[in-house]
């Protein structure tokens, strides 16, 4: 059960804390705190999963980073995942770089194997998946193994030429960050991803993201779909940090362990 503990209202003021207020629809002045495990059995809680979709270049790997240190979830990069069993030499390692390196999906029960393992060894009740599922087959996949959905899910929506010259200039030495591999995974992108993000639209999971503009401004669209979790039980201390700039109010919401 929430308790409210302490009043920010003496570090606003009221014009600003109004302003806040009347645009994300809930009292901003306040801290509230629980526990993240049972309080009888001590038993870890079923952790809140964020699905983060979007094509290459759409601007999801830069904004997990920024609801991670917002929200204080941990990121799942399943790409990250990927290129790490490929470096470790395991029996997969060989199948992911090729698949990789094709532009192609790697099989879906060695990629939710892995999503598993990585939920599992977290300490935290919070967790962005970025990059997944990337088709029908993964999504049915993880549900089968898993056997829980995603609590929601971020889309975020680039137009194509937008995407292309976002990776062509990050130049992270990444292997599949060349024009070619790129125009492929668009295109795989576009026939498997798409029918998954309708899925979830048409269960009342999918929020979709204006990723256009920078990345304050995409982060902007992206709080208010995490406000709404402030009452979610797995939180320890929530913070609520304002900062009131023109023409629009911005904040952050910092989860303190």
């Amino acid at each position: 059960m929430w308790r409210r503990l302490v009043s920010l209202s003496p570090l606003l003021s009221s014009s600003k804390s109004r302003l806040i207020n009347q645009a994300y629809g809930f009292n901003a002045c306040q801290l509230f705190s629980t526990q993240a495990e049972d309080g009888v059995s001590g038993t870890r809680r079923k952790p809140f999963i964020t699905f983060v979709l979007g094509g290459p270049g759409s601007g999801k790997g830069t904004q997990c980073t920024r609801i991670v240190n917002a929200f204080g979830f941990t990121h799942l990069s399943v790409g990250d995942l990927l290129r790490k069993e490929i470096y470790s030499n395991s029996e997969n390692g060989s199948m992911i770089l090729d698949t990789i390196k094709e532009g192609k999906i790697v099989p879906s029960e060695v990629t939710v194997k892995l999503i598993k393992n990585a939920i599992e060894a977290s300490q935290n009740n919070r967790i962005l998946v970025d990059g997944f599922p990337r088709s029908e087959e993964n999504r049915i996949a993880y549900e089968r193994v898993v056997r829980a959905e995603p609590d929601i899910v971020l889309f975020f929506d680039c137009p194509e030429e937008e995407m292309v010259k976002r990776v062509l200039n990050r130049n992270q030495g990444r292997i599949d960050d060349n024009i070619d591999t790129v125009k492929e995974r668009l295109a795989v992108f576009a026939e498997l991803n798409l029918p998954v993000i309708k899925y979830y639209s048409e269960k009342g999971k999918l929020h979709k993201i204006d990723g256009t503009g920078s990345e304050d401004e995409i982060f902007e669209r992206v709080l208010p779909v995490f406000a709404a979790l402030r009452n979610y039980p797995t939180a320890d201390f929530v913070l609520f940090k304002f900062l009131v700039t023109r023409p629009s109010v911005y904040y952050m919401i910092t989860w303190v362990p």
